[in-house]
C-alpha cells in the first residue's frame, strides 16, 4: 500500500510498520471517528465516523431494497426461552450474552439496588433469528406469503473480552436480513444473491477486494447449514471477515414453528436465511486504505467528498477569498457524482490553513481545494488528492475543477481499489505445500497474508492450525475448465483433497 514519506510531526505516530495496532487506534483518534465510552467495550461514534456509517447504510440499504426486501424493526430484548429452542445457536452465543434480570431500582442506604426480579431473564439482542422467527411464525401461513424478505437496521450486544473500536465492541451497529422460503432451492438462491450484493457493494462503494467463499463447518454461524463470507486483507496481512450470508435450512423454522400450507394442501416447515454486515466495515476501511498520514476514504463513503480551505495571508483579502470559496462550494454542490450532489465542506474556521489541511488529511477527505488571493488573480484553484502525496498540488481553472470533479472522484475510488487489490495479490501465496512450510511462513516476521491450498475437511485441521494462530477463512468455489476439479494434498494433513481454502491469521 502507498505510504507517505512526510516527516511532519502531525502525521500518525507510530507508523504502520512500527506498530500496526497502535497506528490503527491513533488513526481513529486523529480522524475524529470515535472515542471510548464510560461503558467498557462500547464506543461513542463521533459525527465524522457516523457520517461514514450513514453513507454505508444508505447505499447498502438501496441495494437491499432493490432486491425486494423491506425494512422492519424487532425488539432489543429476547426471552431466554427463545434462545433455548435452538441448541446450536444458544451454544454459539452463550459466552457473549448480556442478560437483564431485574426491572427496577430502589434506593437503599444511599445506593441504587436492582429489585423486581423478572420471571424470565431477557437476553440483550446478540442477533435476532429467534425473536424474528416468533413474528414470522404468525406472518407466514400459506405459500402465498412466501418468500418473506425482511431486513433490520439495529444495534446488537455481544460481550467482548478484548474490545477494539469498530472491530470488536460490546455494542455495534449493523443490518441483519432475515428471509423465509418455501423450499431449499429458493432459500439457497437468496443466500447466494445477498452474498453477491455484498461483493458488489464492497468493490464499488468501499473499494475493497477480497476472497469470496464458504465457511468451513467449524467457522459457520451457529445453527446454519451453510455460511458464506468475504475475507478482506488488512495491511498487516490479517484477514477481516467483512460480512456473512447464511443458509439456515429448516433449523430455525422448526425451533420457531414457521410453517405454511403448501400448494398441495400439506403443512410444511419453511426454509430460512440470514445475512448481515456491521460497523466493522469502517474498521476494514481504516486498515485496508489508511496510510501513515491517517485515514483515506473512498469518495462514496466520505462524509464530505471535497473540502475547500480559504488561504488568507492578509486580513484585507479575507472577504474576496471567502466569496470565491462560497461560489465554488455552490457550483460543486450543484454537480452530481453517482446521481447525488457532491458533498462539500467550506472550512472557514479561524485557524492556520496548514493546520486545517493536516486535519483533513488525517480525516481522509478525498479532495482538498485551497483558494488564496493569488489563485483568485489567476482564476484557478490548488487541488490535492488524498490518494497522492500531501504536497502533490494540481493547479486547475475553477471551471475545470468543477467540470472534472465527478470523474476525479471516480478515479480516486479506482486508485484505492487498485492499491488494495495489488497488496491483496502480493501477499497471497499459492506455493506453500505442507504444514511445516505453512508453520514457518506464519511464524515469520512481517505481514503473513493469505495462503491458498487444499483442504481435506479433516476435524484435526483446526487444532493443528491453532498452534500458530491460523484459521481456515473460507473455502473457494471449485472451478475447472475441463469439468473436473483438480485433486491435491491437504496443506495441513497431507490427505487427498479437492477443495481450495484460504488460510490466514484473522481479526
Amino acid at each position: 500500500m502507498k505510504s507517505s514519506n512526510n516527516p511532519s510531526p502531525t502525521a500518525i505516530r507510530p507508523t504502520r510498520s512500527e506498530n500496526f495496532p497502535e497506528w490503527y487506534q491513533e488513526v481513529i483518534k486523529a480522524a475524529g471517528l470515535a472515542e471510548s465510552s464510560p461503558v467498557r467495550g462500547c464506543m461513542v461514534i463521533r459525527p465524522w465516523g457516523f457520517g461514514i456509517w450513514e453513507n454505508i447504510q444508505r447505499q447498502l440499504d438501496d441495494r437491499i431494497k432493490a432486491t425486494g426486501h423491506q425494512n422492519a424493526y424487532f425488539p432489543l430484548f429476547i426471552p431466554l426461552s427463545f434462545l433455548e429452542k435452538e441448541a446450536a445457536h444458544v451454544e454459539g452465543f452463550a459466552k457473549e450474552c448480556a442478560i437483564v434480570t431485574h426491572h427496577r431500582l430502589e434506593q437503599r442506604e444511599g445506593k441504587l439496588v436492582p429489585v423486581g426480579e423478572l420471571e424470565e431473564p431477557l437476553i440483550v439482542r446478540p442477533t435476532s433469528e429467534t425473536i424474528i422467527g416468533d413474528s414470522f411464525s404468525r406472518w407466514v401461513q400459506s405459500y402465498r406469503d412466501l418468500p418473506l424478505l425482511i431486513n433490520q437496521w439495529a444495534n446488537v450486544v455481544r460481550w467482548e473480552m478484548r474490545p477494539r473500536q469498530f472491530l470488536r465492541t460490546a455494542e455495534f451497529l449493523w443490518q441483519e436480513g432475515h428471509t423465509v422460503h418455501a423450499n431449499e432451492e429458493d432459500a439457497m438462491r437468496e443466500t447466494v444473491l445477498m452474498h453477491g450484493v455484498y461483493e458488489e457493494f464492497f468493490k464499488t462503494v468501499l473499494a475493497l477486494p477480497g476472497f469470496v467463499g464458504e465457511k468451513c463447518p467449524s467457522e459457520r454461524f451457529p445453527g446454519a447449514e451453510r455460511s458464506f463470507t468475504i475475507e478482506v486483507m488488512m495491511q498487516d496481512g490479517k484477514a477481516l471477515q467483512a460480512c456473512t450470508s447464511h443458509y439456515l435450512g429448516q433449523h430455525f423454522a422448526k425451533a420457531s414453528d414457521i410453517k405454511f400450507l403448501d400448494r398441495d394442501g400439506e403443512l410444511k416447515y419453511a426454509y430460512t436465511t440470514s445475512w448481515g454486515a456491521s460497523t466493522r466495515m469502517i474498521g476494514g476501511l481504516i486498515m485496508a486504505h489508511g496510510d501513515d498520514d491517517g485515514l483515506r476514504l473512498p469518495p462514496r463513503v466520505a462524509a464530505k467528498q471535497v473540502v475547500i480551505i480559504p488561504i488568507t495571508p492578509k486580513p484585507e483579502s479575507t472577504v474576496a477569498v471567502l466569496e470565491a470559496c462560497e461560489q465554488l462550494q455552490k457550483r460543486l454542490q450543484a454537480t452530481l457524482f453517482d446521481g447525488r450532489p457532491i458533498t462539500v465542506e467550506l472550512d472557514a474556521r479561524d485557524i492556520r490553513g496548514g493546520d486545517k489541511s493536516w486535519q483533513w488529511i488525517k480525516r481522509g477527505a478525498p479532495v482538498r481545494i485551497e483558494i488564496g488571493p493569488r489563485d483568485i488573480e489567476q482564476g484557478q484553484v490548488s487541488l490535492y488528492r488524498r490518494d497522492q502525496g500531501p504536497k502533490d498540488r494540481i493547479s486547475l481553472s475553477v471551471d475545470a475543477a468543477v467540470a472534472g470533479m465527478p470523474e476525479l472522484l471516480h478515479t480516486i475510488h479506482e486508485s484505492y481499489y487498485a492499491q488494495a487489490l495489488a497488496y491483496h495479490e502480493r501477499l497471497t501465496r499459492r506455493d506453500i505445500g505442507s504444514l511445516a512450510e505453512m508453520r514457518e511462513h506464519f511464524s515469520g516476521e512481517g505481514p503473513s497474508g493469505f495462503v491458498i491450498g487444499k483442504w481435506s475437511g479433516d476435524p484435526s485441521i483446526d487444532e493443528l492450525l491453532a498452534e500458530f494462530k491460523v484459521t481456515v477463512r473460507c473455502l473457494l468455489p471449485q472451478r475447472s475448465d475441463e469439468g473436473e476439479v483438480p485433486t491435491g494434498r491437504c496443506l495441513v494433513t497431507g490427505k487427498p483433497a479437492t477443495v481450495d481454502a484460504v488460510y490466514a491469521k484473522a481479526y
